[in-house]
């Protein structure tokens, strides 16, 4: 069974619900935030496997908080899937600033998120000197 410390940050209580109970359903311990800024705090003082972050959030939005979480030192190890909305693009050179290791488009299937989260736990903590992963941008 899977096991890991899943930070879920999203501003609609409905999906860090529904997330947050499949995720430890499969066997994962969950943490979950309302917005950016309580997500990186979160961050800062549980030092997650994985941080699940929306893309638009009040506060700080899920790139804000990826650039925060890559600046700090205590933080900088942290692997990101963020979640985003059809017709959201993130620039290369963005992207080169974090450890966010795949989008996944919305809507998306369960399977699809406990799959890449299993992928991605699997290749294990970001190193923040190496240069920006490979990234599979999921869309439907």
């Amino acid at each position: 069974m899977p096991s890991g410390k899943i930070l879920v940050a999203d501003d609609e209580l409905h999906m860090t619900y529904i997330l947050s109970f499949k995720l430890e359903r499969a066997g994962y311990s969950v943490i979950t935030a309302g917005d950016g800024q309580e997500a990186f705090a979160l961050a800062c003082a549980h030092h997650p496997d994985l941080v699940i972050t929306d893309f638009q959030m009040p506060t700080l939005s899920g790139l804000d908080m990826a650039l925060k979480l890559r600046k700090n030192p205590a933080t900088a190890h942290i692997p990101l899937l963020m979640l985003t909305a059809r017709g959201h693009r993130i620039g290369a050179d963005e992207l080169a600033m974090t450890n966010i290791r795949r989008l996944l488009g919305k809507p998306f299937s369960i399977r699809e998120l406990l799959t890449t989260v299993e992928q991605i736990l699997a290749k294990g903590p970001a190193h923040p000197d190496a240069a920006a992963p490979a990234l599979n941008i999921t869309r439907p």
